[in-house]
């Protein structure tokens, strides 16, 4: 009971990361949003795991892979993420967070010359027409703009490259020691853009604003993220099946409290996705225990 009781408050909390992300982008310009989060995000995390539970630091190798899982992982990622939810509803920033295991197993079959199978290839077919079934309906209605799908597409690319580069190095640095770092260093990279390009004048820093960033902190970041740690410690495999939820909770978010619609293309196209991301991620369901990364997303 408590492995599905945590797995379901997992699964809630993760998805609602795109309903929150909306509401601050709202009141502030998005790459503002981002960068205050990544700066007290990434300290407040490293404060717990290395002033708490006493993580070891990263050698010099280790600073160097960290900045580029960085660069994909949160400033490129994240950054698009929430500069596409100005332009797109929550419930499609949610369902296509769910799609990165389609990403990653085209891309790992280009860059690291891994064959995929029939079913995984068939599961990607059926994953992106899921989205696309979902996403037409609000393309027309203005819940969704062709340039924000393209950033939202740039970044779900770029989570994916960050998922198959951390899977080429035998990590001896504690899970929550990686995150930490990689947030704080995305946040300094991400910082420049932000001072050039982010629009102050018209930001404004208000109670929806800075809702958003304790929501996307502390239930999303430090509690979610504590969560999967959890699940992933009792069993890896069934751990990841609570991810199949998060396009269902975030569809939920979005309609309830973002007054966004939904439709008959909203449900089929999330069955679509679930049953593509089932296809594509078929074999790993079928172990009993495998090695995992840590959550892509904070």
């Amino acid at each position: 009971m408590k492995f599905f009781l945590s797995g379901l408050l997992f699964a809630a909390l993760w998805a609602s990361a795109s309903a929150a992300t909306k509401f601050g982008v709202l009141s502030a310009d998005p790459l503002l949003l981002a960068q205050i989060r990544f700066m007290i995000a990434g300290p407040l995390i490293l404060f717990i795991a290395h002033g708490i539970q006493r993580g070891p630091l990263p050698t010099r190798t280790e600073f160097k892979r960290l900045t580029i899982f960085a660069l994909l992982n949160t400033t490129i990622y994240l950054g698009a993420f929430v500069l596409a939810l100005r332009h797109v509803s929550a419930g499609i920033g949610s369902l296509s967070t769910a799609t990165s295991p389609l990403f990653i197993t085209i891309l790992s079959a280009l860059w690291l010359r891994r064959p995929a199978n029939w079913y995984e290839i068939l599961g990607i077919l059926i994953g992106m027409g899921g989205v696309v079934l979902a996403t037409y309906p609000l393309l027309q209605s203005s819940f969704a703009t062709v340039p924000g799908l393209l950033i939202l597409l740039g970044g779900m690319v770029s989570i994916s490259a960050a998922t198959v580069y951390y899977t080429r190095f035998s990590w001896r640095l504690p899970s929550l020691v990686i995150n930490g770092w990689q947030v704080f260093i995305g946040g300094l990279l991400l910082l420049p853009f932000t001072l050039a390009f982010a629009d102050f004048e018209h930001s404004h820093f208000d109670l929806r604003f800075w809702g958003g960033v304790f929501w996307l902190i502390v239930p999303v970041s430090v509690i979610g993220l504590q969560l999967w740690f959890y699940l992933v410690r009792q069993d890896a495999v069934q751990a990841s099946l609570w991810l199949f939820l998060c396009p269902i909770f975030g569809f939920a978010y979005s309609s309830i409290l973002l007054d966004e619609p939904l439709t008959v293309h909203t449900f089929l196209g999330t069955a679509l996705v679930l049953v593509g991301l089932y296809l594509g991620q078929r074999d790993k369901f079928r172990k009993v225990k495998q090695k995992t990364h840590p959550l892509e997303r904070v």
